[in-house]
């Protein structure tokens, strides 16, 4: 781990230089509402300015050469752990990122929305008064190990260079995507109080909350949409002793819970070959994913 700053009175370039010069990953705590690409550009906006940078763009990433990306997107409406990678660590960002993630959702059974979560339209409404306690917990075994999903209509995934969101607001015709394979490691009902359950899910990439609690409405003769969605751990990354609240998102805290570059990762040939399938570097274009972002 990195220590802590050492001289505070340090001039203003000095600290526009420390900052340049971090290679890194961190953790940082995304609330709801705001979009992943907008929590960081407000983190990399607060950092310039402690830096002492006079009106900064955090869009113009060559302009004040800050490198950043992060790995993993979160929806709007969710909020949890998003991994940030600085400098070189963004192209660490898929690698260290590769374990499983978890999550707590709330679910609301009866109500299906055409986004499986709260931010959408109710498009069907069922009876849910025959469902037990004792049901629900036996569904979540079909749901459980290595198991084939259909990412949601509203996604990040693309066609023809689109998002399906985007493509879905503009009226455009949208058809799924097929099922593709997923791996749920753990799934327990923490609470069930009709018609709110809480969930707790441990998962490999790729995997949509928000189509597992549409499944699970469908698989318990009713229907069911996400309500509230927390992520809890991503790869070696927990809510509570890594995430940064807003507070905390200054040069000092990062520098103290900074998982530094391998060294062989901050230059070279190895450096160079190594490129991030979930990395969102500021200012550059999105790649398509050949994986979709477990969120959401």
């Amino acid at each position: 781990m990195a220590g802590n700053i050492t001289n505070t009175t340090a001039p203003i370039t000095n600290c526009l230089s420390k900052l340049q010069s971090i290679n890194g990953l961190f953790a940082i705590y995304k609330k709801k509402g705001p979009t992943s690409a907008d929590v960081l550009n407000t983190l990399k906006e607060t950092l310039l300015k402690e830096a002492g940078v006079k009106n900064p763009n955090p869009r113009k990433r060559k302009k004040q050469s800050l490198k950043m990306g992060h790995g993993g997107t979160l929806d709007s409406a969710a909020c949890g752990v998003l991994v940030v990678g600085v400098g070189n660590g963004t192209k660490m960002l898929s690698t260290m990122l590769a374990g499983s993630k978890k999550y707590t959702a709330v679910g609301e059974l009866g109500k299906a929305t055409d986004t499986l979560d709260a931010t959408g339209s109710v498009v069907l409404e069922k009876d849910f008064d025959h469902i037990t306690r004792s049901d629900f917990e036996e569904k979540l075994k079909t749901f459980t190990g290595d198991i084939m999903q259909v990412p949601p209509l509203y996604s990040a995934l693309k066609k023809d260079g689109q998002r399906l969101s985007v493509m879905l607001l503009k009226g455009q015709k949208v058809e799924a995507k097929p099922a593709r394979p997923v791996t749920v490691y753990n799934l327990t009902l923490q609470e069930f109080k009709p018609p709110l359950f809480t969930l707790d899910i441990e998962c490999g990439g790729g995997f949509y909350v928000r189509s597992l609690v549409d499944d699970l409405g469908k698989a318990l003769s009713s229907c069911a949409h996400v309500k509230e969605l927390t992520r809890t751990k991503q790869g070696q990354f927990t809510l509570e002793e890594h995430a940064l609240p807003e507070e905390k998102w200054t040069l000092e805290h990062i520098l103290e819970t900074l998982m530094p570059c391998p060294e062989a990762e901050t230059g070279g040939k190895k450096a160079q070959k190594a490129k991030p399938k979930e990395t969102k570097a500021l200012g550059a274009k999105p790649e398509e994913k050949k994986t979709p972002e477990a969120d959401t």
